[in-house]
């Protein structure tokens, strides 16, 4: 396979977007738009990729060495263009060999696939391909200038006559060079336009006046489109949702109402999986088959194993882990707790910091408390433990194998197996007494009714 080095451009403020952030580290399904860039690259067989960003853009490099640690990063000290940006990345373009791939890093839906509509041009014979797309308004963007299957230039929207922007075939994302082509022309690009910016777009110019072939390929414009204001990354959540609901029905994955469930970039769902309405997948969450994820609840870094059962209205936080068959019902949290086959958190419970043995049931009101304000400490609850409703394990404690907790209890020494705590005030009788409560309270509430309001002046 021929080498590739990609340059992904990420050097833009995006003003557009109105926010602090840059704008290629809002997020279209939880992974910041640049990772969707670069995850393409790698995708399309980049064997080096490189990010250009802005000045005092370290937020940027951290987010993609999360989960790109090999890329390499430069910096493009002042905004002078796109071909300027692409010239930080000499280091590696300088002794490139096989293709060189320039790409925006403001389009979160580009997949690997797309690169192939280019690559292939240069593989049969182009010194060049560009990526292009048929937009439904071309508004804005560089104008494909062409001649058959050849490309003679791109002209940028605000530089371009009347005559070519009715031209409807426009400029992508990608483009793509012969490494000793890309070395030979870079430095040779000039700021001949209205901005004085150095355009990477020239470079197809520049490239037919030194008798290299250029061409283009094309892609869906869904797969391409841009994101530079919130309208936009909207618009691009969208998509990518769209697409990520129906890559899981084709795969057996059954949702209920499709339309009102979010997924992660990462989500993985195995077949027979039943989702209903109003479910949201953060990153870092696995279904396993045949499980049920009730409505309305809200999953994140989780485990959720075979035929297990979560919700309605649950919350998995991150290092929950539900093995085959246990059950997570309404209004229960579970963060890094290991919940076990068979074990059952029915209802109105927390449980964090924990283990939760084979066949275990917690009570409606179990919490296990598990921070002391400084310090987080592990629960431990036995296989087939019962822990009564309304039940406080104050952690580090270990409930054993089989036990009982009474209801209402506050445990907070360890339980040995097959034992019953109780650990509760005890209770008091007092015979005769609630009439008195009653007409006490009755007293109050006439005197209240009696006193005469106050007329404010």
């Amino acid at each position: 396979m021929t080498e590739l080095l990609s340059i992904i451009l990420a050097a833009g403020e995006g003003t557009r977007m109105r926010s602090a952030l840059p704008k290629v580290l809002h997020e279209v399904g939880g992974l910041p738009i640049v990772g969707h860039v670069v995850n393409a690259a790698i995708a399309a067989g980049s064997s080096r990729v490189a990010v250009v960003t802005g000045p005092g853009h370290e937020a940027v490099r951290e987010a993609v060495k999360h989960f790109a640690p090999e890329v390499t990063f430069f910096e493009q000290s002042e905004r002078r263009g796109t071909a300027h940006a692409a010239s930080m990345a000499r280091p590696l373009w300088a002794e490139a060999n096989g293709y060189v791939a320039v790409i925006y890093g403001d389009h979160p839906l580009l997949r690997g696939a797309n690169f192939a509509a280019v690559l292939d041009r240069l593989a049969t014979g182009f010194d060049v391909a560009i990526l292009g797309f048929e937009p439904r308004d071309p508004t804005g963007y560089g104008r494909f200038i062409t001649d058959g299957d050849r490309l003679l230039a791109i002209r940028e929207h605000k530089d371009a006559s009347d005559a070519e922007r009715l031209i409807g075939l426009c400029n992508a994302c990608i483009l793509t060079f012969r490494a000793e082509v890309f070395r030979e022309l870079i430095d040779k690009v000039q700021p001949n336009n209205a901005q004085r910016e150095f355009y990477v777009t020239d470079l197809v110019e520049l490239a037919n006046a030194a008798g290299y072939r250029v061409g283009y390929g094309t892609a869906p414009e869904r797969d391409v489109m841009g994101v530079n204001d919130r309208a936009q990354l909207a618009r691009a959540e969208g998509q990518f949702q769209a697409l990520r609901r129906d890559d899981f029905m084709k795969a057996g994955v059954t949702l209920k109402d499709p339309g009102t469930v979010y997924f992660s970039y990462d989500t993985q769902i195995a077949r027979d999986v039943v989702i209903e309405p109003n479910v949201v997948f953060g990153p870092g969450v696995t279904i396993e088959e045949g499980a049920v994820i009730h409505a309305f609840s809200h999953l994140e870094g989780a485990h959720v194993g075979p035929g297990a059962s979560v919700g309605p209205f649950a919350r998995l936080r991150p290092g929950a882990d539900l093995a085959e068959n246990a059950k997570v019902g309404n209004f229960v949290e579970v963060k890094n707790a290991r919940v076990g086959k068979g074990a059952k958190l029915p209802h109105l419970s927390y449980v964090g910091d924990a283990e939760v043995g084979a066949k275990a049931n917690l009570g409606a009101g179990t919490i296990t408390c598990n921070y002391d304000g400084v310090n987080k400490s592990k629960t431990v609850i036995g296989e087939g433990a019962f822990i009564g409703s309304n039940a406080s394990l104050v952690a580090p404690v270990t409930i054993g194998e089989g036990a009982y907790v009474a209801s209402g209890s506050v445990v907070t020494r360890d339980v040995p197996a097959d034992a019953l705590a109780v650990a509760r005030a005890r209770q008091e009788n007092k015979d005769g007494y609630a009439p008195r409560l009653k007409a006490r309270a009755l007293a109050i509430k006439q005197a209240r009714a009696a006193k005469p309001e106050s007329s404010g002046q």
